[in-house]
Formats: structure tokens, C-alpha cells, sequence
């Protein structure tokens, strides 16, 4: 691959990237630690993610555990996930948090996999839209002293770069798509 094309073939993967950190917070019926991800708790004035003030664990299918490594910190982390959008209330006994899952019903299914299909939708944009401002910086360089064959040759290799990249973002929706239909 041309070196002037390189910087597109990252940001195509940074694209993939984020929509693949995107899916995995969504919650598919299973418990995936990965739905805390984005959560901070206040650990001596600074916002630290859950994972990096406790253990975090799935000791049953539908069940998040979060055992704090100081007590202190079981209200905080409490307060974080009944503010974010999880949409799970944590229960606690004193020493751990359980986050249960409840079984996922056949609309809410339904409605998760129209989530994820726009946001792949959106993700298949943003290529698109590197994609052509790949096209316009070609163009700008047809000014230059480069070939209308070496440019044509860049632009295939864009387009081939691009259709690699919607074909990977179609698998990682319809491989999240059959994970949340799964029951």
C-alpha cells in the first residue's frame, strides 16, 4: 500500500475500533463486564474506572460482581452505576456489588439489534467519509507531479481499503446481532 495512503487505513481502523468498544457495552442478555467500561468512580478526587478500584467478576451468566478493594468505596461505585445508563440497580451486602441481568425480552432484543445496526450504519459512514476526503487530497496531488495512473492507482487501492472495512464493520453487526437474538 502506498505510504500516502496510510493514514486513511488508520483511520478506518480507529473507526472499527471504537465500534467494536461500542458493541461490547451493549448488554446482550449475558453479564459483560465490558458494560462498566466507561464507569468512574471518585477515588480520592480522581475519576478511576470500576475496574481498577476492585475485583470484577462473572461468577454466574446474568451476574456482575465488583468486590471493592477498600469499603469505603462500595457507595461510590454504588452512586456510579445507578447514574449511568446500564438501567441495572446494584444490590450489596456490605462487602460486594452484584449487578444482575434479567433475561432479555423478545422487543427489547428487537430494539438492541436496531441499535447496533445504526450504529454500524454509522460507522460505515465515517469510512465513506475518510474514503472521500482520501479522493479529495488525491486530487489535490493530480496538481503535483504524479501520474493520472499512479493517482487512479491510489484511489483503487482506497476503494479496496474502504470495502475491506465496511465488510469487517457488516460481520461485527451481524455478529452482534445473532449474540443478542441468542436466548
Amino acid at each position: 500500500m502506498d505510504a500516502r495512503l496510510q493514514q486513511y487505513d488508520d483511520k478506518m481502523k480507529k473507526t472499527l475500533e471504537h465500534l467494536e468498544s461500542d458493541f461490547a457495552a451493549i448488554r446482550a442478555g449475558r453479564a459483560n463486564p465490558h458494560v462498566l467500561d466507561k464507569l468512574r468512580v471518585d477515588y480520592y478526587g480522581t475519576p478511576t474506572p470500576i475496574q481498577q478500584v476492585g475485583n470484577v467478576t462473572v461468577p454466574e451468566a446474568r451476574i456482575i460482581q465488583i468486590a471493592p478493594w477498600e469499603k469505603s468505596l462500595i457507595k461510590e461505585i454504588e452512586k456510579a452505576i445507578m447514574t449511568s445508563d446500564i438501567g441495572i440497580n446494584p444490590t450489596n451486602d456490605g462487602n460486594v456489588i452484584r449487578l444482575v441481568f434479567p433475561e432479555l425480552t423478545e422487543d427489547r432484543r428487537k430494539e438492541l439489534v436496531k441499535d447496533v445496526k445504526k450504529k454500524g450504519e454509522e460507522g460505515k459512514v465515517a469510512v465513506r467519509n475518510i474514503r472521500r476526503d482520501g479522493n479529495d487530497s488525491l486530487k489535490k496531488l493530480a496538481k503535483t507531479d504524479i501520474s493520472e495512473d499512479e493517482i487512479k492507482q491510489m484511489e483503487d487501492q482506497l476503494q479496496k481499503l474502504t470495502d475491506k472495512y465496511i465488510k469487517d464493520i457488516d460481520a461485527l453487526i451481524e455478529a452482534k446481532s445473532k449474540e443478542i437474538m441468542t436466548v
